[in-house]
């Protein structure tokens, strides 16, 4: 006869069956195995390593591997995921930035912390510091030159349409204003070298500005970026009067397609192949001599088959000076743009990346882009 421990065990397993409990309470993956029994949620193994950061609130346990008391069967089987998910998430912003388990683990960390250590969307007040359309406040920016990251006093203004930053504490005019309309931040921890690193791009004169940024406080940083995010919202909202939340809310940030090393060459194919750093971000492809460099030292548009854009394995014969043995050639309407890859996955990678793109149809603003891009000096 099945003792009252084996009992308890199975009847936890069977819990995952109710509705809501299949996937990880805070990142949606699927088949949790492990829980928060003074929370009643279930959650994969990754979030249960964050729900030890908050030992105060959340107590873990694996459901197939550790005991489990009568009582805390009732309790998991009377909250779950979905009534844990009406307390604690009643009132998240349109904009704000739910992560899923892809997502970086800052993101993650703080999604958790907002829920159930602040409960931040439970309380419209808590959620001030990203939903007030300004923020100001000092994080650390990299140099442009010298790649030194110094203290810089960044302000978000909704009603100026406007990120700006400014090189002295006391200074008057801002050293940069960067437009709502443009803006883009993605957090970048591998790249940047730091758990709370947000690389901010927008477009001057039609071309990509990079900034790189952190703050040792990563509640501080993942504000900025629902602030970002929250800021463009409101702006897309009026630039498109007609348009549902679920069309705008893809636009309001957005993380690169691809980024990795590939070899160049230049528009006469006889100059040698050059190792260049590659990020595809929506239709613009660039270039840098250097992962963190603040402009990039090429752009390429990638528009859609419809308009003869095309992707190659390979590169056209008698191509000479490469190193790679892996080629691309993305056949654009004005000439050949020739790529080499270090590995065949590499290659597979890329030639994939750059398929998404091509085989989505251009949007009309799009057009708009691509024929800059053609008249560019």
């Amino acid at each position: 006869m099945a003792s009252d421990q084996e009992k308890n065990n199975l009847r936890v397993k069977q819990l995952l069956g109710k509705p809501g409990n299949g996937n990880c309470a805070d990142c949606g993956a699927a088949d949790p195995e492990w829980a928060s029994y003074t929370l009643g949620v279930f959650v994969c193994l990754s979030c249960s390593g964050l729900h030890r950061n908050i030992v105060q609130i959340s107590k873990v346990k694996s459901v197939l591997l550790d005991p489990w008391s009568s009582s805390e069967v009732e309790f998991m089987d009377t909250v779950g995921n979905n009534a844990a998910k009406a307390k604690y998430e009643q009132i998240v912003p349109a904009f704000y930035y739910c992560p899923t388990h892809k997502d970086c683990m800052l993101l993650r960390e703080q999604w958790i912390r907002a829920k159930y250590e602040r409960k931040e969307f439970q309380c419209v007040e808590r959620q001030e510091p990203y939903s007030a359309g300004y923020r100001e406040g000092f994080i650390w920016k990299r140099g442009r030159d010298n790649g030194q990251y110094l203290s810089r006093k960044f302000i978000l203004s909704e009603r100026e349409g406007v990120l700006k930053y400014f090189n002295k504490h006391d200074a008057r005019e801002p050293k940069t204003i960067m437009k709502i309309n443009t803006v883009n931040a993605t957090f970048q921890p591998t790249k940047i070298g730091t758990a709370q690193g947000l690389q901010i791009t927008y477009l001057k004169d039609n071309s990509t500005r990079n900034i790189f940024v952190y703050h040792e406080d990563g509640k501080e940083m993942v504000d900025w970026f629902n602030a970002i995010r929250a800021a463009r919202f409101h702006y897309l909202q009026v630039a498109f009067p007609g348009a549902s939340t679920a069309d705008l809310l893809p636009k309001l940030t957005r993380n690169y397609i691809k980024e990795g090393y590939m070899e160049k060459t230049g528009p006469k194919h006889t100059e040698g192949f050059k190792k260049r750093w590659f990020t595809m971000d929506d239709r613009r492809l660039m270039y840098f001599k250097d992962p963190l460099d603040a402009y990039a030292r090429g752009e390429v548009f990638i528009g859609c088959k419809e308009n003869s854009y095309t992707v190659l394995p390979g590169l056209p014969p008698n191509t000479q000076g490469y190193h790679w043995q892996f080629g691309i050639t993305i056949v654009t309407p004005d000439r050949k743009f020739l790529f080499a890859c270090e590995t065949d996955e590499d290659q597979k990678d890329w030639i994939a990346a750059f398929q998404t793109v091509i085989n989505r149809p251009m949007l009309p603003q799009e057009y708009a882009v691509e024929a800059y891009f053609k008249h560019k000096p």
